[in-house]
């Protein structure tokens, strides 16, 4: 039987899934099952060989005002019942989630982020775990948790520094204060600003198509090295790449993109 979503939608088109938030009643606030239906969507379009990028989006006011304080309750606790074994619960359940907002990086096909008015919190999280964002004029970006007593604990200060740099990472980090369109573009955290949600979709899916206009293969290699290097030495990124290429380069899209150029045509990649 199929995954059943309560927080989200995911629309087709062609080779491109959109995730989309869809609990605008509630702001998408994060709710306990939202980050089931995440880790189950990006799951699902990683299994997919149809899709070969997913545009992350949302329906209402606002991307996301971050955890639903109330509905996570529950699990946080209140200090005057802490215990050894609730503690581990604790840790145990804090795991789980970051493999929940961690999901659309670890699908293979690339994740664009498209935000528009607040995103708040987990939503800092969730943006930053794809591979690039977009958004509109009026979208804001705030690491809230230090403003309500929590060190922010499922992606966001393990990602935000390579993404701003260190200054700008610390400043949202410690004030929490919301960090403007102007300057998330000046800082590197969003690659393209719109004027509104409309034109930001538009520009979303004109850059998905471009990226699934390209070999799956290759787009899909090539994240994979990107988030290699990431965490690893030069050295060891071009011996991964070396490595990489030696086993996957020999393909049938490798050798419609010759045969395209000497007809002079564009190529149709098939992703073998």
């Amino acid at each position: 039987m199929s995954y059943e979503y309560t927080a989200i939608r995911i629309d087709r088109v062609g080779h491109v899934a959109e995730v989309v938030l869809d609990n605008p009643d509630k702001l998408n606030a994060m709710a306990p099952v939202f980050f089931e239906d995440i880790k189950a969507a990006f799951e699902e379009i990683d299994a997919d060989p149809e899709i070969r990028v997913a545009i992350l989006w949302a329906e209402g006011r606002h991307f996301t005002a971050g955890l639903d304080l109330k509905a996570s309750s529950s699990s946080i606790g209140s200090s005057e019942e802490r215990t050894a074994k609730k503690n581990y619960d604790l840790y145990k359940h804090i795991l789980h989630l970051q493999d929940c907002i961690s999901a659309p990086e670890k699908c293979r096909k690339p994740v664009i982020a498209a935000v528009h008015g607040l995103c708040i919190g987990g939503g800092v999280d969730l943006s930053t775990a794809c591979d690039l964002r977009l958004c509109t004029s009026d979208a804001a970006f705030a690491i809230h948790e230090t403003k309500i007593a929590i060190v922010a604990d499922v992606g966001t200060l393990q990602r935000i520094t390579n993404i701003v740099g260190k200054g700008v990472a610390r400043e949202m980090a410690y004030t929490g204060k919301r960090y403007p369109a102007d300057r998330a573009l000046q800082s590197g955290l969003v690659n393209e600003v719109y004027d509104d949600k409309d034109a930001l979709l538009a520009g979303a899916r004109a850059m998905a198509e471009e990226i699934a206009a390209n070999s799956p293969l290759a787009v899909q290699g090539t994240k994979e090295v990107l988030n290699y290097s990431d965490e690893h030495t030069t050295a060891e990124g071009l011996d991964y790449i070396a490595q990489w290429n030696s086993s996957f380069l020999h393909t049938k899209d490798l050798k419609e993109a010759i045969t395209a150029f000497m007809e002079k045509r564009e190529p149709t990649f098939t992703g073998e």
